[in-house]
This record gives C-alpha cells, sequence and structure tokens, in this order.
C-alpha cells in the first residue's frame, strides 16, 4: 500500500492503535499460570470492543486471534493450552483489519524472573528494529533496512533469522512490495516510495539462522534452526521524505 490521502493515513493510524493496544494489554496481563490461550482471549477482546478483526484469523483461518510464541517458538504461535511459566520468553504479535486497512505490530517479553542474557537479547532486538526503522526514507533504499539491522546484529554478536522477512502492508496482511529482508541482502535493489507502508521486523536470535515448522502436525509454529532463543520487534510504519512515521503506537 502507499498512502496518498490524509484520510487513508489517519484510517491506517487508527488499526495501527488498537494493534498496540491490544498487544500491550496482553503484555500487562502476562503472569505465570495462564494459558497462552487465556491471554489470546484478552487480545481478542481488545479488537472486538475497538470493531476491528484478527488479521491471522480472516486472511489465514489462523486457529486464533493473536500469535503467542514461546522460548524455543519463534513465529506464529498457536495460542491453547500451554501454560506460560516464570523465565519464559514470549512473543506477542498481533495483526488487524478495520475499515478495510491492516497494521501490525509484535514484541517479545520475559517472564520474571529473567536472566541477564534473555534480559540483553530483549533490550537488543528493540534496539535492532528501531535501527531498521531508523533507515527508513522515501526515496531511500529497502536495502538499507536490512544492512543497518545486519550491522547492529553483527557487532553485538547476533545472528538473524533470514527466511522471515518484513512485508509490505495495509489493503491486506502481505502487501506490495511483498518482503523485504531485515538482514543485509545485495540483491535487493527497490527503492522506497513516498507513502509506502510495511512492516520492520528483525528476528534477532542467540545462534538461530532460518525458521522452520515445528512439527510435522503443527502448519504453523516455527522454531529457530540452529535452535536457539530469537526475538522479534514490529511496528508498521508509513516511509515519508522525513523518515517512517511509526502506526503502532498505542498513544
Amino acid at each position: 500500500m502507499t498512502v496518498t490521502t490524509e484520510e487513508e493515513l489517519e484510517r491506517l493510524k487508527a488499526i495501527g492503535r488498537i494493534c498496540a493496544i491490544a498487544r500491550d494489554a496482553m503484555a500487562a496481563a502476562l503472569e505465570p499460570g495462564m494459558t497462552t490461550r487465556e491471554l489470546d482471549d484478552i487480545g481478542r477482546k481488545v479488537l472486538d470492543d475497538n470493531g476491528a478483526r484478527s488479521a491471522p484469523e480472516v486472511t489465514y483461518d489462523f486457529p486464533g486471534a493473536t500469535c503467542i510464541s514461546v522460548n524455543e517458538e519463534i513465529a506464529h504461535g498457536i495460542p491453547g493450552d500451554r501454560v506460560i511459566a516464570a523465565g519464559d520468553l514470549v512473543n506477542i504479535d498481533v495483526s488487524a483489519e478495520k475499515d478495510g486497512l491492516f497494521a501490525d505490530t509484535g514484541a517479545s517479553y520475559i517472564v520474571p524472573p529473567g536472566t541477564r542474557e534473555i534480559e540483553k537479547l530483549c533490550r537488543d532486538g528493540k534496539k535492532a528494529m528501531w535501527a531498521g526503522i531508523r533507515a527508513v526514507k522515501a526515496g531511500g533504499n529497502l536495502a538499507d533496512i536490512g544492512q543497518a539491522i545486519g550491522k547492529f546484529a553483527g557487532t553485538n554478536g547476533y545472528t538473524l533469522i533470514r527466511n522471515l522477512a518484513s512485508h509490505g502492508i495495509g489493503y491486506s496482511l502481505h502487501d506490495e512490495p511483498g518482503e523485504i529482508p531485515t538482514w543485509p541482502d545485495r540483491s535487493e535493489r527497490r527503492r522506497i516510495a513516498d507513502g509506502l507502508v510495511f512492516t520492520v521486523e528483525p528476528f534477532l536470535s542467540l545462534g538461530g539462522k532460518m525458521a522452520q515448522e515445528k512439527a510435522m502436525d503443527d502448519p504453523w509454529t516455527l522454531v529457530a534452526v540452529p535452535a536457539a532463543l530469537c526475538v522479534q520487534y514490529e511496528h508498521t510504519v508509513v516511509a515519508t521524505r522525513r523518515g517512517a512515521v511509526v502506526v503502532t503506537l498505542a498513544a
């Protein structure tokens, strides 16, 4: 999607804000003893109360309103009977639609008490995302995003999952310009159009390089290969001449 009117931008900000509110409400409720389904129910209520629809449900018939991935899971975890425990690393990914527009956001959280290593991984995962967002500018190169994230990851001794990319969003959950690498990719030569809408969502890991399905009977949940903890932080942005406008903020 390319934003061309103020009305489109306001609609995009509205659904972005709803996704952010759901993400933050789920994070605030996160505690040992609850199931991932109970956590998902909190996100669903926020979406329902604000007239929004779960994007993975309406787009892919995903079995949950949100994606919740725990520890060895790095993406697309199915909400269910898994009980969250103290020390777990939990990723919450919320995407939704309202008035014909989609937004997407996510973040990883440690359920206290966390180890220093995982706490640092979370802090640095957020920094990696912001390094990518700061590289967004209309007229620039999409490759600049992956280069910035890759530089941060390499300098700090992390790996990046290289088959889970950022993506265009707006009129659909996965919109033009398709996948956008959040790692250095010399083959990426596309430019960033003014008003282009997409996510910035690096998967920063303690050794993982690729994502694969967790189990034969689960076509959704992904784990890292080699096995390693991984965090994901994500915002939906609009590219402008002055940089990125982040629409998935709660306020």
